[in-house]
């Protein structure tokens, strides 16, 4: 459980402290529009979000009409959640209590017509990465194709017909049982139709990711859907502009950044970097990261001097998605599971590019140029002397 000091969100704070035309100005210049669009949730959805302690909210983002493509409509969903027990339970019961927390808001997407839904890194296990104790956390790596967290979802993607991105720990039972950071993309009718590895992996603090699995092999795939062209940039990637990039040059509409990151650390990056990379790539993306804090059994230490100690810090939660235009939702709770919804339509990822031209005035060929050079041994950087 989250800590009682801890803010509940930012997004509340600001609102119950402006008044109506302070609001629609600070919401103008920091949220890129006057008014969020929230959609009208079923009342069944709220019973159930507040029977089960979770948050719901839904958004829409109007897109104008064209003239030669009909609307390409899509509902994303977003789910962020803490653990469901303690983490010194058996493997099997700790993963079977999330399954059966996070069933009940897949639940509540599906009844509110959900077409994608991502969930956040490693959600079906606590963030153990920090102890780098091998056992007995290796215990919930699993096959991308038939394990027992892609066996779960793939009921509820037939029974929704939603399109599902898991993010799991994997274990590679083909190439010497290696273990890697995958998100497993189930579609619709249950089947897996592909898998992506995290490509950048933190070394940093209290991320001790390296030792359990490396840099990511697969490239930057984008997996083309019943309801668009998705891909998925796991956590630490998302510092990393060119990841971002790529993406996008592979013709992603949608790209998800399930993430698992502390308060202290890089909250003050997280509204910024998924928001840029719509913009930069003319593509909706979305930033879900797990909330809440986990202690573990034993106590770990790190790189960065501080005592030993049994908690990682706070998951602040705090998902949200950004259209190309920059325009974005409010968050979810820095303290409370959520789901957040958006409404969206594919076709303003075209418009974008048309009106502001991001994709048609970038120099891959400059870029490709100097980066084949500056990855030799013998590279110079270009610097204009003043001598």
């Amino acid at each position: 459980m989250a800590a009682s000091s801890e803010l509940q969100s930012l997004d509340l704070l600001i609102s119950k402290n402006l008044s109506d035309v302070e609001l629609q100005e600070y919401n103008r210049i920091h949220y890129g529009r006057t008014h969020h669009h929230e959609l009208n949730i079923k009342e069944s959805s709220q019973e159930s979000a507040k029977e089960n302690g979770f948050e719901i909210a839904s958004y829409d983002f109007p897109t104008k009409k064209e003239e030669t493509r009909s609307p390409r409509i899509v509902r994303v969903g977003v789910i962020q959640h803490t653990i469901a027990t303690s983490t010194d339970k058996p493997i099997v019961e700790q993963r079977q209590a999330i399954f059966e927390k996070i069933r009940k808001i897949i639940e509540a997407a599906g009844e509110e017509g959900v077409n994608v839904l991502c969930l956040q890194e490693a959600w079906n296990m606590p963030f153990a990465f920090c102890t780098r104790e091998k056992q007995p956390w290796c215990e919930f790596a699993e096959s991308a194709i038939n394990g027992p967290s892609t066996q779960f979802l793939k009921d509820l993607a037939i029974k929704y017909g939603m399109v599902i991105v898991s993010p799991i720990l994997e274990r590679d039972e083909v190439h010497g049982d290696t273990i890697w950071n995958t998100a497993v993309v189930i579609n619709e009718v249950g089947k897996v139709i592909g898998k992506h590895r995290k490509n950048h992996i933190p070394r940093v603090g209290d991320f001790n990711e390296s030792t359990y699995y490396f840099e990511g092999n697969t490239g930057h795939p984008v997996f083309d859907t019943k309801y668009g062209k998705i891909a998925v940039n796991i956590c630490y990637g998302r510092h990393h502009p060119l990841n971002w990039l790529m993406f996008g040059v592979n013709g992603a509409e949608i790209v998800f950044n399930p993430s698992a990151t502390v308060a202290g650390l890089s909250e003050h990056l997280w509204a910024v970097e998924a928001r840029n990379a719509a913009i930069a790539n003319s593509y909706f993306t979305f930033a879900i990261n797990r909330v809440g804090t986990e202690s573990f059994p034993n106590e770990f230490t790190s790189g960065d001097g501080k005592p030993a100690h049994k908690e990682f810090g706070h998951f602040y939660g705090s998902s949200y998605c950004t259209a190309p235009d920059g325009a974005r939702t409010p968050s979810l709770s820095r303290v409370k599971d959520g789901l957040l919804i958006s409404q969206i339509d594919l076709n303003l990822c075209r418009q974008i590019k048309d009106k502001w031209g991001f994709t048609m005035t970038q120099r891959l060929d400059l870029y490709a140029d100097s980066l084949n050079k500056a990855v030799k041994h013998d590279f110079v950087p270009q610097v204009v002397s003043n001598n």
